[in-house]
């Protein structure tokens, strides 16, 4: 059974962030409601049947990992219990031994960012979109005093419960089966909000840009990763079908028209510190992930394009503060 217990407890007695209490209850309910996602029954089971293994020792500053004495068939176990969570994107995590190789190498990405963002040392940080939660341990290593990380897809949710499982329910970490949407408005909390790979998949930009402004207190940073192509101030890919086999992509900026759209609303200080082309070695099928990946969704004849014929994925970072 997955339980949020201290996270209410700390969302009730805060300050600012108590009027979300009045809905969160029933929104995790919903998002976790087994009438709604067939597969989730199974996943639970998975989870409940994890076996107990005391941590010896816990790295979270330069990688995700856990370790701990134990026999092989309680590794065997392990194992059985993580692979039947299939398919695992962001990571890699170590437990207890076992590799999980996922699909993003997400570490290289954490490394690119984390000296260029406002250092994370005692920060409420909220993570959107946050997938199993990868990121988030990563902020947890770099000092944040508490990472609340929202994603819809209770898959997620339950891997990064398995993984809480291991390293021990204490650390001031945790996934709502959320999207932004489900936050009060204007919450204005938060020191640090991301919003990393999510942006490209609103249907409005500058709504999105609005959601995530108003998590932020006056002051607060926003850290936003998305898609970008080439181009001058006003030039968007609008795919009017899929891009790189996503059907969900609406809107790939150029770096200035993003920056423009962060200006218009209201953000402080717009900037890009990092843009990068997604290559084959940091997306990738795995052992872990199994399914279709960027080799894929590129044209086999021309690896700067997409299947589609659109530019291949180039990603940026953007910072910003709350006025």
């Amino acid at each position: 059974m997955i339980t949020f217990n201290e996270l209410l407890d700390f969302i009730q007695n805060h300050e600012t962030l108590h009027p979300w209490a009045d809905t969160l209850t029933r929104d995790i309910e919903r998002g976790l409601d087994p009438n709604r996602f067939g597969d989730l029954p199974g996943w639970l089971t998975t989870l409940d049947s994890l076996p107990n293994i005391e941590p010896g020792s816990i790295e979270l500053r330069d990688s995700v990992t856990v370790s701990g004495e134990t026999d092989a068939q309680v590794i065997s176990e392990a194992r059985e219990g993580l692979r039947a969570l299939i398919p695992w994107r962001k990571g890699p995590y170590g437990v207890h031994g076992i590799e999980i190789d996922t699909e993003w190498r997400s570490d290289w990405k954490w490394q690119r960012i984390r000296d260029k963002i406002a250092p994370l040392k005692h920060r409420l940080v909220l993570d959107v979109g946050c997938g199993n939660g990868y990121h988030g341990w990563r902020m947890l290593g770099d000092g944040a005093k508490r990472v609340i990380g929202i994603d819809p897809s209770p898959r997620f949710v339950v891997q990064f419960q398995a993984i809480k499982h291991f390293f021990g329910q204490h650390y001031p970490i945790d996934v709502l089966p959320l999207g932004i949407e489900h936050l009060p408005t204007e919450l204005g909390t938060f020191d640090t909000t991301f919003s990393m790979g999510v942006f490209y998949h609103r249907r409005s930009p500058m709504d999105h840009l609005r959601e995530l402004k108003a998590t932020l207190r006056p002051g607060g940073q926003l850290v936003l990763e998305t898609l970008i192509i080439e181009g001058d101030e006003g030039e968007v890919l609008v795919p009017e079908n899929r891009y790189a086999m996503m059907r969900n992509v609406w809107f790939l900026p150029s770096a200035p028209t993003m920056l423009s759209w962060m200006r218009k609303c209201g953000l402080r200080n717009p900037r890009v510190v990092d843009i990068c082309t997604t290559t084959l070695e940091e997306q990738r099928s795995t052992d872990w992930m199994h399914f279709h990946s960027l080799d894929k969704f590129l044209d086999p004849d021309n690896p700067a394009l997409t299947v589609e014929g659109h530019p291949a994925p180039v990603r940026a970072v953007f910072l910003a503060e709350a006025p």
